[in-house]
């Protein structure tokens, strides 16, 4: 169960970043004519006497793409939010990232669209002329691209030495740091049950379960985006309970989500694990 319920948390997160990278409405999904995926239309403006240009905004879920195709009146994409790819018949994929603009001439075939495992958000602005869709992209091709760093070395080492702080400022009862971390929104799950944010904070402060040390053996990090990280920690945990130390192995689960410059703290789940368990990487 507690699984299903992490798997639906990242399935409502990835919808919920989705939402905020898009600067205009999301629309609706397309139907998967001529893509691979989930991605969702706007047209934000259309064509008229005046300006000749459409301009539509797409928001591409992880791993969706679109086939090869070509504009008659070229097109330029304007990347909002995340990271994808963009390649030209002929040509090497180029990875794109939110600040790009990609100018394709016309008649110039080519596709993009998300990473397998970052969202894409961008405005595409073209001329009247209907797109011409030429081949198919197969999802072989696709996942024979090797993947982007999204930045992933520096994003990871990021996240680590944050959910590590984290351990230090619990020991240290740090509530005013902690409080600068946890979301408002967060949620925190114990071996004794769950609770919201201002519970988990006057549990530390007080001293009620006192988080003396976290012995770290093992951290794995999964990026959904730039925006959203989830860690795995399995660690030792030495509390201080009811006037006594105790030791306990757990897998400590922490969502993470970017809110401007600053990373927070949406969930902080432990679970009860053996002490050969061991994460998978």
């Amino acid at each position: 169960m507690r699984v299903l319920l992490i798997g639906l948390f990242i399935g409502m997160l990835s919808i919920s970043s989705f939402a905020q990278e898009a600067i205009f409405p999301m629309g609706a999904k397309a139907k998967n004519v001529h893509h691979t995926g989930d991605i969702w239309l706007t047209h934000v403006v259309d064509a008229d006497e005046t300006f000749k240009h459409n301009v539509a905004q797409a928001v591409s879920a992880p791993g969706a793409f679109l086939n090869w195709h070509l504009h008659p009146d070229g097109q330029q994409l304007l990347i909002t939010n995340g990271v994808g790819f963009y390649q030209e018949k002929g040509k090497e994929v180029q990875v794109v990232r939110a600040g790009d603009v990609i100018k394709c001439l016309p008649n110039v075939e080519h596709w993009h669209g998300a990473t397998p495992k970052s969202a894409v958000t961008y405005l595409a602005i073209g001329g009247p002329t209907p797109t011409q869709w030429t081949d198919e992209l197969s999802v072989e091709d696709y996942n024979n691209i090797p993947l982007p760093e999204i930045n992933n070395s520096s994003l990871e080492n990021e996240i680590k030495e944050l959910s590590k702080a984290k351990w230090k400022w619990m020991a240290e009862k740090d509530v005013n740091k902690l409080a600068n971390l946890f979301h408002d929104k967060s949620r925190f799950v114990h071996m004794s049950g769950s609770w919201k944010k201002d519970r988990e904070l006057e549990i530390i402060e007080t001293g009620s379960i006192w988080y003396k040390n976290a012995d770290v053996h093992d951290v794995v990090v999964e990026t959904f985006d730039d925006n959203t990280v989830v860690l795995w920690n399995r660690i030792t945990l030495t509390a201080h309970v009811r006037g006594n130390d105790v030791s306990n192995e757990f897998t400590v689960t922490e969502f993470y989500k970017k809110e401007g410059d600053d990373w927070k703290l949406l969930d902080l789940t432990f679970s009860s694990v053996r002490d050969t368990h061991e994460i998978a990487h």
